[in-house]
């Protein structure tokens, strides 16, 4: 399975929350689920919701976190 292929079911069904999560770093990496948008740039139009999705699943696994 190719990386984008991946994305497809998240962006149907995660209704503009979707987080994208890295495994195999040796620290804790999200980011919200969407490309760079360059064609909506600077014209107001983002939703912030897969962004503060990504905060809030981060904010959220640095807690469990034990060093």
């Amino acid at each position: 399975m190719y990386h984008d292929q991946g994305h497809i079911p998240v962006k149907l069904l995660g209704r503009g929350e979707g987080v994208a999560v890295t495994l195999g770093l040796p620290f804790l990496r999200m980011s919200p689920d969407h490309g760079a948008a360059f064609d909506i740039a600077g014209q107001g139009l983002a939703r912030p919701g897969s962004m503060t999705a990504a905060i809030q699943a981060a904010a959220a696994a640095a807690g469990d976190h034990q060093p």
